[in-house]
């Protein structure tokens, strides 16, 4: 006899930070019936409707000073979480999993309403606002870091780790014309890219190239001069699909400290210096690499205090220290949680199983 698939809604938004962590999850509940909830315009739009039922609403966060811009938010999510009342109730979702920003908060607070269990996945060592806003609402958080367990209720979370596509568990093959003996370098901005660390990555390269590193740049689609830099050790592109076979090859990694990279460089064994972006909300991106920082799997330069002279030096003297890196490598492995996918994916099919058993 067959089950009748399991109504599950899962809310992530934005950037692949918010959407690979759900992505891998969901490839573990084959037996769900997943319905997705996203924003209109945003990546989910191109990522998510081959795979799983697209639903849109629309909604904003939080940053501004209270103002009338605040009243016209606060409408908007009112409207929003009608829009999620109504949507749980049509498709008899029992079960909601939402791994944390803006379109958190009208999904939580909908499913609270009407009684449905809802769990959030906090990938940040300083948990959001929205998180620590609505943590009392959720059944469980289960965090990326064990770090953020200070900031939230304690009784509610458990630690995880957070979930990798499942392309970095297996090794992968780079297809681009890299030699493989080479030394390569990776520079990864984040999905926003990184202007600044491009300018100085881009003044420190000819060294590089003359201690025999290759480089590839992946720059973001808003550099204006993207087109500066021309070496036959140097690639420059906007993205890269294939991360995993990027990382796994990467002799060393130059990026920013979102949880979602940081996860990847992890599990791909990957040392790194890490740069936090300066204007990441609350600065979250200083506390996700201070974590890595003192396990020994990276190095960690603010962007006010780094120059292209200090980044410069400090690769040239990694290149020359092997075994410096090997010890990075190690370190980035003990943080590294490869079945962060399956202890969501359980926690999730236990809380529901609670459920049922409290009706």
């Amino acid at each position: 006899m067959t089950k009748t698939p399991i109504p599950l809604l899962i809310a992530a938004s934005g950037t692949g930070g918010h959407l690979f962590p759900a992505l891998a999850v969901a490839e573990k509940l084959t037996d769900y019936q997943i319905e997705w909830l996203g924003v209109p315009d945003r990546l989910e739009t191109r990522l998510v409707p081959e795979s799983y039922p697209l639903h849109t609403i629309a909604v904003e966060g939080f940053q501004e000073r209270f103002g009338l811009n605040t009243l016209r938010i606060f409408q908007r999510l009112a409207g929003s979480i009608r829009q999620v009342r109504r949507l749980l109730k049509e498709r008899q979702i029992e079960l909601v999993f939402t791994t944390g920003g803006y379109i958190a908060s009208p999904t939580i607070l909908a499913a609270r309403s009407l009684g449905l269990p809802v769990i959030l996945h906090e990938s940040n060592a300083l948990p959001g606002k929205v998180t620590r806003w609505f943590a009392p609402f959720c059944t469980s958080v289960a965090l990326g870091f064990s770090e953020a367990a200070q900031y939230l209720p304690r009784s509610r979370t458990v630690w995880v780790g957070t979930p990798v596509r499942s392309i970095f568990l297996t090794p992968q093959q780079l297809d681009l014309p890299i030699p493989e003996s080479a030394f390569l370098i990776v520079v990864v901005g984040g999905s926003q890219g990184a202007v600044a660390v491009n300018q100085m990555v881009r003044e420190c390269a000819p060294a590089w190239f003359a201690a025999g590193a290759y480089l590839i740049h992946l720059t973001g689609d808003r550099d204006p001069d993207v087109h500066l830099l021309e070496h036959p050790q140097y690639l420059s592109l906007p993205f890269y699909e294939n991360m995993a076979a990027l990382l796994q090859r990467a002799n060393l990694a130059i990026s920013r400290a979102g949880a979602g990279t940081l996860t990847e460089l992890a599990v791909s064994k990957t040392p790194a210096i890490l740069i936090p972006y300066p204007y990441a909300a609350e600065d979250h991106q200083a506390y996700n690499a201070a974590v890595f920082q003192s396990a020994g799997a990276a190095l960690v330069y603010p962007q006010a205090q780094l120059t292209p002279e200090i980044l410069k030096t400090q690769v040239l003297e990694l290149i020359a220290n092997p075994a410096q890196l090997a010890q990075m490598a190690q370190q980035a492995t003990d943080l590294a949680v490869t079945d962060s996918s399956d202890r969501l994916a359980k926690l999730l099919r236990l809380t529901l199983s609670v459920q049922v058993v409290k009706k």
